[in-house]
């Protein structure tokens, strides 16, 4: 049975580690979005005064949580596949699909994710670009911006998943279980 190199498993650690502590930062972005939701909530219906800036807020706070949640999610193993399949199959075949998903398809998807998102937010940030929704027209660059760092930090876990991946390809063994995700 081989075992995996200490220096390959302490960078798959380091890159998880480093994906669980921006996941739990990220995920405290729920407690200004509840805020903000509930002080729109009673200032609308109790006093009677709907705020200009709380629709922008929300969606910003959401898609923000959203975005940046989904390296948090592909190293829990969250995000959807065809589980009826993928279970049914030896570590070894799921290895070598993921590794080749990964090269082939995620990889390139996500350097160009990476490079047009990241013109678009500089493109926004250089015009001083503000939204249209609302009066209130908050700057739109740092809302912009959301996407390539989600891009980066989605590279940054799929480089721990492809070495995982990699590991079972070669070897037919798991470096690592994902935790069981249930909905």
């Amino acid at each position: 049975m081989p075992e995996p190199s200490p220096t390959l498993v302490k960078l798959v650690r380091t890159i998880d580690r480093f994906t669980d502590t921006t996941g739990l930062w990220i995920a405290s972005l729920s407690i200004p979005l509840v805020l903000a939701v509930c002080y729109e909530v009673i200032a609308r219906y109790v006093f009677d005064a709907p705020t200009i800036w709380s629709f922008d807020v929300t969606y910003m706070l959401y898609g923000t949580l959203f975005m940046l949640g989904c390296a948090y999610a592909l190293h829990k193993g969250a995000h959807i596949r065809t589980d009826f399949f993928f279970e049914r199959w030896s570590v070894r075949t799921r290895g070598i699909i993921d590794s080749t998903a990964y090269l082939v398809l995620f990889f390139p998807a996500f350097i160009l994710f990476l490079a047009v998102s990241w013109n678009e937010g500089h493109y926004a940030w250089t015009i001083n670009e503000t939204s249209e929704q609302t009066p209130w027209r908050p700057l739109l660059w740092p809302y912009k911006m959301v996407v390539p760092l989600a891009c980066l930090l989605l590279l940054i876990q799929g480089v721990s998943e492809t070495i995982k991946s990699l590991w079972a390809a070669r070897t037919g063994m798991e470096l690592e279980r994902k935790e069981k995700v249930e909905v």
